[in-house]
C-alpha cells in the first residue's frame, strides 16, 4: 500500500512541475487534463502526508515514555496518536479502492410499472416522486424525457435525465426491482396487496460509438400527450423507436419538435443499447457486476416499502429504516449510503456480494 502512495506522491509533483511549463499553460485542453489529474490525487496526498506526519509525531512520544516526568503524558499522547494513526490508514485504503468511472456522470433513469397492474403503475408514480424530492435535495435537476400515464395514476413507464454532481455514484444502487407492500386506493374491502415496479439507472454515455442501421429500425409518430392522455399539440411530435434485433424501445414526446425528439430517442436508444452491451461484457468476463452491492438486474427484488409497518427493507444489506413516510418524501440518504458503506467494505475485502 504504501509503495502505491509513495507513486502517487511522484505522480503528483511530476504533475505540479508539468503544469509550470509554458506549452501546457498555452494548450487549454491539456492544462485542463492535467490540472484534473493532479485534483484527483491531491486529497490522496495531502491524506497521506497527514498520515505520515502523525506517524512521525507517534514515533517522538515512545522515544520519551521511558521518561519518568513524561511518562503519563507520552502514554496519553500514544494511545491518542495510535488510534489516529489507525483511522488515516483505514482512510488511505478506501482511497485506494478503484472509482468507478462512471460515478460522476448524469443518469437516464426509467421507471416501469410491473406487477400489480394500476397500483403498479401508481407505485411507479411515487418511486418517481421520491426519486425527484432526492434530486431536489442534492440540487440535480431531473428533466423527463419519455412517459405513458396509467389510467389511474402514476406511469406505467417513465424515463428521465438526472442531471447534477456524482449523480451515477448516489444512485447506481437503484436498478432492480422494488416491491410495494399497502392498501391500494383502488382496493373496496381494505386488503393489503403486493405490487412492484422496475427501476433501471444508466449512467450519461457521451458520444456512444454504436453503429445502428435504419433498416433495423421501426420509427413511429404521435401525438405528444400532458395530464389526463390529452393532446399538447396538434402535430405529430412525439417519436416511439424500435430496435428491432434486440427488442428496445424508446420514445421522447418533450419537445415541439419531432426532429429534436427523434433525437433525443436516438440518444437515449444508443445508451440502452451501451448499457446492455457493457452488462454483457463483465458477465463474459467473470460477473464483474457481482462485486457490486447486487446485479443491477431489474427482475432482482432489491428493495420492499412496507406501508402498514412504515418501513422500508433493502434485502441486498438486509437493511431496515422505519421511516417509509421520509423516504417516499426523498429521504433516501440513509439508505444509500449503507449501500455504499457495504459496497466499499466487500471491495476492500476483495469479495463478491453474490458468493
Amino acid at each position: 500500500m504504501f509503495e502505491r502512495l509513495d507513486n502517487i506522491v511522484k505522480k503528483y509533483e511530476e504533475l505540479k512541475i508539468e503544469l509550470t511549463k509554458p506549452e501546457v499553460l498555452n494548450d487549454y485542453n491539456k492544462l485542463k487534463n492535467l490540472s484534473k489529474e493532479q485534483s484527483d490525487l491531491e486529497e490522496i496526498v495531502n491524506k497521506y502526508n497527514e498520515y505520515k506526519e502523525t506517524s512521525s509525531k507517534l514515533e517522538e512520544a515512545k522515544s520519551v515514555i521511558d521518561d519518568p516526568e513524561l511518562k503519563e503524558m507520552a502514554e496519553i499522547e500514544v494511545e491518542e496518536l495510535t488510534e489516529k494513526l489507525s483511522k488515516l490508514k483505514s482512510e488511505l485504503e478506501i482511497m485506494l479502492v478503484p472509482k468507478d468511472e462512471n460515478d460522476g456522470k448524469n443518469v437516464i433513469m426509467e421507471i416501469r410499472g410491473a406487477a400489480g397492474g394500476d397500483e403498479a403503475n401508481i407505485f411507479a408514480g411515487d418511486l418517481f416522486r421520491m426519486y425527484s424530492y432526492y434530486a431536489e435535495a442534492n440540487g440535480w435537476k431531473i428533466e423527463v424525457l419519455n412517459s405513458i400515464e396509467g389510467a389511474s395514476g402514476g406511469f406505467s413507464q417513465i424515463e428521465c435525465m438526472i442531471k447534477g454532481d456524482n449523480v451515477y455514484s448516489k444512485l447506481k444502487y437503484e436498478s432492480g426491482s422494488h416491491r410495494v407492500q399497502r392498501v391500494p386506493v383502488t382496493e373496496t374491502q381494505g386488503r393489503v396487496h403486493t405490487s412492484t415496479a422496475t427501476v433501471l439507472v444508466m449512467p450519461e454515455v457521451e458520444d456512444v460509438d454504436i453503429e445502428i442501421k435504419e433498416s433495423d429500425l421501426k420509427i413511429d409518430v404521435f401525438h405528444s400527450s400532458g395530464a389526463g392522455g390529452q393532446s399538447v399539440n396538434t402535430a405529430n411530435s412525439a417519436v416511439r423507436i424500435t430496435h428491432i434485433p434486440t427488442g428496445v424501445v424508446v420514445g421522447c414526446q418533450t419537445e415541439r419538435s419531432q426532429l429534436r425528439n427523434k433525437e433525443n430517442a436516438m440518444r437515449l436508444l444508443k445508451i440502452k443499447l451501451h448499457d446492455d452491451m457493457m452488462q454483457k461484457q463483465a458477465q463474459e468476463v467473470g460477473n464483474e457486476r457481482k462485486s457490486k452491492i447486487g446485479t443491477g438486474d431489474r427482475s432482482e427484488k432489491i428493495r420492499t416499502y412496507n406501508y402498514p409497518q412504515n418501513r422500508v427493507t433493502d434485502h441486498r444489506i438486509n437493511f431496515s429504516i422505519m421511516e417509509l413516510d421520509r423516504v417516499m418524501n426523498g429521504h433516501l440518504e440513509p439508505i444509500i449510503e449503507a449501500l455504499i458503506t457495504e459496497d466499499m467494505r466487500l471491495k476492500l475485502a476483495g469479495e463478491n456480494f453474490n458468493s
